[in-house]
């Protein structure tokens, strides 16, 4: 059971002991954490942080896609963002400002709304914008870096700051920054444009993500980066693993950097297909495929887990 308790007097969020992960993934896999903390807003996140000891782990958690929890769980502090850290404003000059917890879909919508262009392809990202910002996440041709005016951080001892995208060293698929910091923010910087023409926009990207990924089914999203000048999935492809199992973990047959939960998967399972994927393509190709999932915790039986 789940022991829970306010840590301080000063904190107004929920702290939750021992809660299992597997149910904020989108794979549907994890062990617990050793403590989970939703908080208020950003100013009682950066009171709780201030109060973490400072060789405590800590991991920021949003939708959970592109997050693989191993079955042992995570022995630290998990903070969880999605749907806590949801104010989504316009502001002066084609900017939109919003909070790390926002689904980045609905700052798609919120931008169309707003008769701004230029965010339709966030629409096509199963993340919070945290987490797009913590990885330049993209879609369709677009990345989340290419609208950054700027970024609002919490440090790890509690204060916030405002900087710039010039702080940062950005790349397919990564960005790399202070250490210890973290995104609670951004304000992005848009176009005008007609809102039925970005609607229509996003029909048609949406309709080509449902035609062409296994939308509906438990997956992180892309599983590997693209190598330069090819992409993943040609090469899974290539090798015949489409249907490649391990457990209850396959290979999606109608995407091949997609590796779906039947159901039953373990994480180890999810794991062993990804090491497997890699393995082969490296044999057949000599090209080394990078995850873009994020792995954390320990194998069952190292982290609490049986």
């Amino acid at each position: 059971m789940n022991v829970q308790s306010v840590p301080s007097p000063r904190l107004r969020g929920e702290l939750l002991r021992g809660e299992l992960l597997a149910q904020y993934t989108t794979w549907g896999v994890g062990g617990p954490a050793r403590q989970l903390y939703r908080p208020a807003d950003i100013d009682d996140l950066a009171a709780f942080l201030a109060d973490l000891p400072a060789a405590e782990p800590l991991f920021w958690l949003g939708l959970g896609s592109n997050l693989l929890v191993r079955d042992g769980g995570f022995a630290g502090t998990v903070v969880l963002t999605a749907g806590l850290l949801s104010e989504l404003s316009v502001m002066p000059g084609n900017r939109i400002y919003a909070e790390a917890g926002v689904a980045c879909p609905k700052v798609a919508r919120f931008s169309r709304r707003q008769d701004l262009q230029g965010a339709e392809f966030l629409a096509g990202i199963p993340g919070t914008l945290g987490g797009a910002l913590a990885m330049n996440a993209g879609a369709f041709g677009g990345e989340t870096w290419d609208l950054v005016h700027r970024v609002e951080i919490l440090s790890r001892a509690g204060r916030r700051q405002w900087r710039n995208p010039a702080d940062y060293r950005v790349g397919y698929r990564s960005v790399g920054g202070p250490a210890d910091e973290y995104f609670i923010a951004a304000e992005l910087e848009l176009e005008v444009g007609a809102g039925e023409q970005v609607a229509e926009r996003v029909r048609q990207l949406l309709r080509q993500r449902n035609e062409t990924q296994p939308i509906g089914l438990r997956s992180c999203g892309s599983v590997f980066r693209n190598p330069p000048g090819d992409h993943a999935a040609r090469l899974i492809e290539a090798c015949g693993l489409k249907g490649e199992q391990v457990g209850g973990a396959v290979v999606s047959e109608k995407h091949a950097n997609f590796i779906i939960n039947q159901g039953q998967a373990t994480a180890s399972d999810i794991e062993q297909l990804i090491r497997r994927v890699a393995e082969t393509v490296q044999a057949r190709f000599d090209i080394c495929l990078q995850t873009e999932v994020r792995m954390i915790g320990e194998p069952a039986g190292e982290g609490g887990q049986a």
